[in-house]
């Protein structure tokens, strides 16, 4: 560090840090630099008086480079070489009946949370990313891998399986990083006929790259999830034995991904593209031992998170427990209390209409609805033949103001009770007969139930007062249209009765002029 001063003139500072950072990956590795290892940093500023009592300044700071860091690109294709090698050691060599192929994460995923008696038949064997990043550390020691792909459950692997892949990148990522540097890649095409491997990204790419020639063994791909637990199914229940099976979540495997599909989805046009780039013959890599490349699967259980207290509230308030009295807890929905029920149904475990006191209010609330509403007058009595329900179609059909004013009164104040009487007496019920009900001047349709559990009447009456003043208003058309008809047949039978004595006298007539007409021919 130095200072130099002009006295009221110049004022001027400098100083240079040198220092290094590097670390050590293992204890028996060297040292290597880090990124900050930038070696040096120097900073110089300068004040200058001016005149007025004002001072000008400046500071200039320069820092070291970073250390260079030495790269490469491969692709992960020479990984999938590796790990169908190993599959076709397992099926010459390991006596295994079911082989599910473990190179996608969320197909490995789905067995370890959902099929956990499918684990067995799940290939203990790295994915291809996996494998070529082992093989990356093993050609270069200390290195740093980074796996870019079209996949974003590989985030969640790598996480998962520490130590052997440092990061993970999508290409959308990538894209977007690039373009945000200015960074355009020119697009080459290498014809590499030792690719075979390129063909795993698509539906049954693993099994284009394999050999096939297991004896006994079938051969299949599935894509999809939903075929995927379809598979999974039938194998858990027996009904696969000595296959192998290719799976993909993904429709159309990696190509079909999330990611890709976000930009463009031609099914057709991905494969293509990867058939034209694959080659014939597979990539020329030393093969690990098989120790090497072994993935232990376990069972993950599905843990869920812990609702909150509003949470829990919220859904007990929608099973009508709005206060700590209407918790009856009585375990007919299979959990100990309305609490556990509530934290199962936001868990997604339970529905609401497991709750049967629920299911009960929401259905007497329902048929209360239903009663309230409809058309037709309800009317419930007792064995004393006392009210105990009536609707509202039920008041203004017989006027009463108000439901208060009769429940609990005998019948007879209201109706005629002998209907009810004789239903009661014979347990025969009656429908849809026609009364008057002189006193309310409304005809209606009645239908009255002996209901012998709950010992109820049920009365149901349906206002036909206008279909009846119809009925009668249109047998009076009637009557008066049969008497106008009656009058003029019988004025038209008069008329045909005078026509025809006027006929008969003319015809009497001309039947004498004719008569002395040939008489006196003949006489002639």
């Amino acid at each position: 560090m130095g200072r130099w001063i002009i006295p009221d003139k110049l004022n001027m500072v400098g100083s240079v840090t040198v220092y290094r950072s590097e670390y050590k990956s293992s204890a028996e590795s060297k040292f290597i630099p880090s990124a900050w290892d930038n070696r040096f940093i120097m900073n110089l500023s300068a004040v200058y008086d001016i005149a007025k009592n004002w001072s000008i300044g400046a500071k200039v700071s320069a820092i070291g480079g970073a250390p260079y860091t030495p790269y490469d690109v491969e692709e992960t294709a020479v990984g999938a070489t590796i790990v169908k090698k190993e599959y076709e050691r397992m099926l010459q060599e390991d006596a295994r009946d079911v082989i599910i192929s473990s190179c996608c994460h969320s197909v490995n995923l789905l067995i370890q949370k959902y099929f956990p008696d499918a684990l067995e038949y799940l290939a203990d064997v790295v994915s291809p990313m996996q494998a070529h990043c082992l093989d990356l550390k093993k050609r270069y020691p200390n290195c740093k891998t980074v796996f870019i792909g079209p996949c974003v459950a590989k985030k969640d692997e790598a996480e998962y399986y520490e130590g052997i892949v440092d990061a993970v990148l999508t290409f959308e990522e990538l894209t977007n990083w690039l373009k945000a540097e200015g960074i355009e890649i020119e697009q080459e095409m290498d014809a590499c006929p030792e690719s075979r491997a390129r063909f795993f990204p698509t539906t049954g790419g693993i099994l284009k790259t394999m050999a096939k020639d297991a004896p006994g063994y079938a051969y299949m791909a599935i894509d999809g999830v939903e075929n995927c637990i379809a598979a999974l199914r039938d194998i858990e229940q027996g009904k696969i034995h000595k296959c192998f099976i290719e799976m993909s979540a993904c429709v159309g495997s990696c190509v079909g991904g999330p990611v890709m599909e976000k930009y463009h989805r031609s099914p057709v046009q991905d494969y293509m593209a990867v058939a034209g780039f694959a080659g014939e013959r597979d990539f020329e890599v030393a093969q690990p031992q098989a120790m090497s490349l072994k993935k232990n699967f376990t069972y993950i259980e599905h843990k869920l998170a812990m609702p909150s207290e509003n949470e829990i509230m919220t859904v007990l308030r929608q099973m009508g427990k709005f206060k700590p009295a209407d918790e009856l807890n009585c375990g007919s929905c299979g959990y100990n209390s309305c609490r556990e029920k509530a934290i199962a149904i936001i868990q997604g475990k339970a529905e609401i209409s497991m709750c049967l006191p629920f299911l009960k209010d929401k259905a007497e609330s329902f048929s209360d609805t239903i009663v309230k509403n409809t058309p037709n007058g309800l009317i419930v009595l007792n064995e004393n033949l006392e009210v105990q329900q009536i609707n509202t179609a039920a008041r203004k059909i017989m006027n009463i103001r108000s439901e208060s004013d009769v429940l609990g009164e005998g019948v007879v104040r209201i109706l005629d009770p002998t209907v009810f009487i004789n239903v009661k007496n014979t347990g025969r019920s009656i429908r849809d007969e026609r009364v008057y009900l002189a006193e309310y001047k409304k005809y209606v349709e009645q239908t009255v139930v002996y209901d012998q559990e709950s010992r109820m009447l049920v009365g149901i009456m349906r206002d036909v007062t206008d279909e009846e003043a119809a009925r009668v208003k249109k047998e009076k058309i009637s009557r008066q249209t049969l008497e106008a008809a009656d009058q003029v047949v019988e004025k038209q039978m008069r008329v045909v009765q005078e026509i025809a004595s006027l006929l008969g006298e003319t015809t009497a007539e001309t039947m004498i002029t004719l008569t002395k007409l040939k008489e006196s021919i003949d006489d002639e």
